[in-house]
């Protein structure tokens, strides 16, 4: 495989999400670091050499450049023990994928990043009305994992898949966007399922 080179910033779980997914296949990835709250993603030389959209994380694969986290970790994760061998499994894994995405990273990881980095006081009014929106969506959505992982120890299948990665992402850090992970058993024994892996590494 050529050289892997994560465009990232550490506190971004969407970085991280690919970072762990690397480790936990021992895969050797360099990290060149961006600070998003001081725009440096947004330099002409960042849209014109990295991603025209201003975005990351970005995972480069020698000369090319793959962005959007989900589809940097089923690069990585490719005929590995982290994409299942059956096809409903697999698409089972994609649901859980397009679930992060949709109801989940957008309410834990946005109230994560306005209230932990941004802080309210520094919230637009309309971002200030979104809060208590946000808040219920997000409690829906730990709702929903917590009811899946009842009698289960994975999301999908007996071992660790992509779809427990990409969730693991802003799930153990929800707390600090407001949320009660103590409010979800199943959901922490899971948390801690995952810390306990082998080539196991936490977030910056």
């Amino acid at each position: 495989m050529d050289e892997l080179l994560l465009h990232e910033d550490p506190r971004s779980g969407n970085c991280y999400k690919i970072r762990l997914t690397a480790h936990l296949l021992g895969l050797p990835l360099q990290r060149l670091q961006y600070d998003i709250l001081q725009g440096e993603t947004r330099t002409t030389e960042f849209l014109s050499k990295v991603n025209p959209s201003g975005c990351i994380p970005v995972l480069q694969v020698g000369d090319h450049f793959l962005p959007e986290s989900n589809a940097a970790c089923w690069f990585l994760g490719e005929n590995t023990a982290l994409i299942p061998d059956d096809s409903f499994d697999r698409a089972n894994m994609l649901r859980w994928m397009f679930f992060e995405q949709s109801a989940h990273e957008p309410n834990i990881a946005t109230l994560r990043f306005w209230l932990h980095f941004v802080g309210e006081n520094n919230l637009s009014t309309q971002q200030k009305s979104q809060i208590m929106t946000k808040r219920i969506a997000g409690d829906e959505a730990l709702k929903a994992m917590d009811r899946h992982l009842t009698g289960r120890e994975w999301f999908v299948g007996d071992a660790i898949s992509l779809a427990d990665i990409a969730l693991y992402a802003y799930t153990h850090v929800a707390e600090a966007g407001g949320f009660r992970l103590q409010d979800y058993d199943q959901v922490c024994a899971w948390l801690r399922r995952i810390e306990d892996l082998p080539n196991y590494v936490p977030m910056d």
